[in-house]
């Protein structure tokens, strides 16, 4: 018996899907746990095995197409069989479902309006007369006495002007008005040398799940930011320590999220989330590391950050990153973060400020280490600075809060040894 397939839901923010790839074709034999298509969600593409046996008797969303969690991704049964009213009876349920359940009203009949006269149709404009040559046959230029002398201050040829005036005689108006035909020309040539030109792409579903929950975010979630600038001498020296043994590599975001945890722990209020009716203070610390990809943003999760080495933090990180890249992170991956931190550092940006991902109530966005003049001992000396802004919600973190979690993730990267204590 012929059975409908439907779109499933493959991620927790999911709410339609993109057929990437089918890898079967109406009329091919299906087993169960056969890779049936590639799905792609807002996060990643993922590969959809079939869960019976059965012939594809019909697909219901082509390849490159999206649709709805829930609807007719395609239908399985025996070999011949008539699905015209299953797919029938299918959408006549989805109809029903839809349309809108109307309450009758009593209807009160209004007394008829009373009738409005037509307006009276408007007076004709009396037509211009156009412009006529402001020269006559003697070659003299007829112009009232103020035409001339604005002509004269704007140094214009009165014989170029035409006039509007009676006789065709050049008035002031006439000469505010008049536009070279040099310039007349040159901003013609101007209109046609260029050709404006755009490209139109669909919205991915990556971009729409982004454009959707940090919109939520920025409208719902009251925002303040703090910002503070720490001290990276020390970090930059113990970087290049630790990486002087060939089996560690660890890199100043590894830092970063190491600091970041340690804080988390000791200021519980700033590993939170607000869930409407109460506020969730996290025990755990797992960090979401936002990783640029081609459509957008992803933010895979260290688990536990706070009780890893930095070089663990490393690798799972790259690992992260690889997979990001190519559509591979799997939902257990993206999903349970108390946390974000977003690094641009890299790019070379010294500062900004980031939206707060939910549920976490906060976010960090990191710069990259500046080489610039700050005073040490009394002294102006050169020194590495790296400014860092934190995004709070404020129905859950107030800046005292806030500010004590900075001072604290400062104190670690500017004392790195507090790390391994």
């Amino acid at each position: 018996m012929a059975e409908i397939v439907r779109m499933p839901k493959l991620s927790d923010t999911m709410t339609e899907g993109v057929v990437a790839e089918w890898h079967k074709k109406v009329g091919d034999e299906v087993e169960s746990g056969e890779l049936l298509a590639e799905i792609e969600t807002d996060k990643a593409t993922m590969e959809f095995e079939s869960f019976q046996d059965g012939v594809l008797l019909h697909i219901g969303v082509e390849k490159g197409q999206s649709a709805p969690v829930d609807s007719i991704l395609c239908v399985l049964g025996e070999k011949g069989e008539d699905i015209s009213a299953l797919l029938a009876g299918d959408q006549e349920a989805a109809v029903q479902e839809a349309a809108p359940v109307e309450t009758p009203k009593e209807v009160t009949p209004s007394p008829a309006p009373a009738a409005t006269p037509a307006p009276a149709p408007a007076p004709s404009p009396a037509p211009v007369a156009a412009a006529v040559a402001s020269t006559p046959s003697n070659g003299r230029v007829k112009a009232s006495p103020l035409a001339k002398k604005i002509a004269e201050d704007k140094g214009i040829n009165l014989e170029q002007v035409s006039g509007s005036g009676d006789g065709g005689r050049v008035v002031k108006r006439d000469v505010e008005n008049f536009v070279p035909a040099a310039q007349s020309a040159a901003t013609s040539f101007a209109a046609v040398s260029g050709q404006e030109s755009y490209t139109e792409v669909a919205v991915s579903q990556m971009r729409k799940t982004i454009a959707r929950r940090l919109a939520e975010s920025k409208f719902t979630a009251p925002h303040f930011y703090l910002t503070v600038s720490i001290d990276m001498d020390n970090a930059m020296a113990a970087r290049k320590m630790a990486n002087s043994n060939e089996d560690v590599r660890i890199s100043f975001n590894d830092m970063v999220i190491k600091a970041a945890a340690i804080a988390l722990k000791k200021h519980p209020a700033v590993n939170s989330s607000w869930l409407g009716d109460k506020i969730r203070y996290n025990e755990h610390v797992h960090i979401g590391v936002a990783v640029a990809v081609e459509d957008g943003l992803l933010v895979p999760v260290v688990r536990f950050a706070d009780a890893k080495p930095m070089s663990v933090i490393n690798a799972e990180v790259k690992d992260f990153a690889q997979k990001a890249k190519s559509k591979k992170l799997q939902p257990q991956d993206w999903e349970g973060n108390t946390f974000t931190i977003s690094n641009l550092g890299m790019f070379g940006i010294e500062e900004f400020t980031a939206i707060v991902n939910p549920p976490d109530a906060c976010i960090l966005a990191v710069g990259g280490i500046q080489q610039v003049p700050v005073v040490k001992n009394g002294e102006v000396v050169p020194g590495n600075v790296m400014k860092v802004t934190l995004s709070c919600d404020h129905r859950v973190v107030d800046g005292a809060s806030g500010a004590a979690f900075l001072q604290t993730f400062k104190g670690m990267l500017e004392n790195p040894i507090m790390m391994l204590v």
